[in-house]
């Protein structure tokens, strides 16, 4: 039997450590607009050498000095210069994790001026110290939630179609404070590329939320819904209803007769109108502190071209006291004291680069998913190409980890409206001739409309629908249509033939 004995071995590998700089750059990298000038704040409270920008220096003059990039990203093929390559997950991890170079540098440098991308010239600093707690944005906002929020988060429980959920998302953003919805539905159908009858059908959904009332065009739509909600909205109601004109001229003879009720009836009705709330969005914070904005403006170009620009008007600039850290360095007698102050300098360093990367990681990212949805945003909805994190990511040299969380909690302000990031990411349907695949929303959308424009007499069954489709070049499976169908609450064929015989 072999005896017992010690060696020492000396191994070489690599790992990935999660130290709190990266934690917090990729947190960063999930962070809406509004929720990083949040954390901004915070960042500007606990460290005495980070300084909010408001200069008010633009970021033209900061080109014409050689400071920064354009505020506007062409859509040209990705940089395959590695120094541009901003996977987050992996370059902040090999960053530099060495003292800052702030030290011995006089004046304020510049900081993360957050246009479409500026350039920070400094180091990554090293350790936070007690400031790197986690900070949440969403828990220590005293924000009400606002209507938008309330109606989002009904939307996504009330509809599973992403199509449908665009529309209705669409919608809920044109709501104004008092919870009325009074957009022309022709100026939205148009602008979103989808027929006017499944606009009103979203519409109707909406209209189911809460608050009731919520979503109407206007005032008597709006007490019509409460009424409804009620179980009270008869046809005596109704007609008083669209004559509240009379109502307010207090002209109730015409009412009785109009509504063919008597006196004490019309009392009854007038007390229950009186009773409903005229503005339900009311009830909830106001539009100026609606959580969604965009954080991504795209603009065609008289050429064609698209831009891609960050909005600077949520996003904050900060700076780093450099004067500021060589005077009190200068003073300082206690390693305590000396200790906190390398860490604001090193925190400071960092919170910098880690803002001017994300802004280059959302834009490359943003960029690349309108390179691939162009056609979307040109003609529609039905135009919706198949798209998958991976594809972006290959794409731009990044991790599908980083595209996800920098498509997470994102939205983009575009000709079609506002979106969030993630809504471009979508399955795949085969083409039938070894072309372009086509996307799952846009073979359901071209499915409501095949059904649309059915006659009694030509109704069609799920067999005539692929048959239909494969003629077009969509290969797909009979039990897929049917779940398609299904997912957008369509009958079957036999109950959709007789529903347009009792119709017609």
């Amino acid at each position: 039997m072999a005896g017992l004995m010690q060696k020492l071995d000396m191994r070489q590998g690599q790992s990935l450590v999660m130290t709190p700089q990266l934690q917090q750059a990729i947190k960063l990298l999930q962070l809406s607009n509004i929720e990083l000038a949040e954390f901004v704040e915070g960042e500007l409270e606990r460290n005495p050498l980070l300084e909010r920008d408001d200069s008010g220096e633009s970021a033209e003059s900061q080109r014409e000095e050689g400071q920064g990039e354009p505020r506007e990203l062409e859509l040209a093929a990705p940089s395959a210069d590695a120094n541009d390559s901003i996977d987050a997950d992996v370059d902040m991890m090999h960053g530099d994790d060495s003292k800052s170079d702030l030290s011995g540098v006089d004046g304020v440098e510049s900081g993360a001026a957050m246009g479409a991308g500026s350039v920070s010239g400094h180091t990554s600093g090293g350790s936070r110290g007690p400031a790197s707690e986690d900070y949440d944005a969403i828990a220590n906002s005293s924000r009400d939630i606002s209507l938008a929020d309330h109606l989002h988060e009904q939307l996504s429980m009330a509809t599973g179609d992403p199509v449908d959920r665009l529309i209705g998302a669409h919608l809920i953003d044109l709501a104004d404070d008092d919870g009325y919805m009074r957009s022309d539905l022709d100026e939205i159908s148009a602008q979103l590329g989808v027929e006017r009858a499944r606009v009103e059908a979203v519409l109707d959904l909406t209209q189911t939320f809460d608050p009731a009332g919520v979503m109407a065009r206007d005032l008597p739509e709006c007490l019509a819904l409460q009424l409804k909600d009620k179980d009270r909205l008869d046809p005596a109601m109704a007609t008083l209803l669209d004559n509240l004109e009379r109502l307010a001229k207090h002209d109730y003879v015409a009412l009785k007769s109009l509504c063919g009720v008597d006196s004490e009836d019309l009392d009854e009705m007038i007390s229950e109108i009186r009773a409903l709330t005229p503005k339900p969005g009311h009830a909830f914070g106001s539009d100026s502190t609606r959580a969604v904005e965009p954080d991504v403006f795209i603009r065609q170009s008289p050429d064609g071209s698209w831009q891609v620009e960050l909005n600077s008007e949520t996003l904050p600039r900060v700076l780093v006291n450099n004067s500021y850290f060589n005077e009190i360095s200068a003073v300082a007698k206690s390693e305590t004291d000396k200790t906190f102050i390398t860490e604001c300098s090193q925190n400071a360093s960092w919170l910098v680069k880690s803002l001017d990367q994300r802004a280059r990681t959302i834009l490359k990212v943003a960029s690349e998913i309108v390179r691939q949805q162009d056609m979307f945003l040109a003609h529609g909805v039905a135009y919706l190409r198949p798209l998958n994190l991976k594809t972006v990511a290959d794409a731009i040299g990044m991790h599908e980890s980083t595209v996800s969380r920098v498509t997470s909690n994102k939205y983009v302000a575009t000709a079609r409206g506002m979106f969030e990031l993630k809504y471009f990411f979508t399955s795949a349907i085969p083409s039938a001739g070894g072309g372009e695949a086509h996307s799952a929303e846009a073979v359901r959308h071209r499915i409501k409309l095949m059904i649309g424009q059915e006659s009694a007499d030509g109704v069609l069954s799920d067999d005539s629908l692929v048959e239909q489709l494969r003629d077009e070049g969509i290969e797909i499976a009979r039990r897929t249509v049917a779940k398609y169908r299904e997912a957008l609450n369509i009958p079957s064929s036999v109950q959709r033939r007789r529903m347009l015989k009792r119709a017609g």
